[in-house]
């Protein structure tokens, strides 16, 4: 089975990235199960794990987008 991946809504904040997995038969593709959906956010901890997470050269497409620098900023314990 082979895995399909898209990036959805790139944008100097955010991504989201879709994965499907498929088959392919006669040059047609299959998919199979659910779409999975992963939003990362270009913040320091988004960077951070999105460079885990994302293979090349879905990767370097995003950090092409985004820059040297993260644009957002996550503020822990504001309600």
């Amino acid at each position: 089975m082979q895995e399909l991946i898209s990036l959805d809504e790139l944008n100097q904040n955010s991504v989201s990235v879709v994965t499907r997995k498929y088959i392919e038969e006669d040059g047609t593709k299959y998919f199979a199960g659910d779409i999975n959906r992963r939003v990362y956010v270009n913040s320091e901890g988004g960077r951070q794990e999105i460079s885990k997470e994302l293979a090349e050269p879905y990767l370097s497409a995003v950090m092409a987008v985004w820059g040297d620098t993260s644009t957002v900023e996550i503020k822990s314990g504001v309600r």
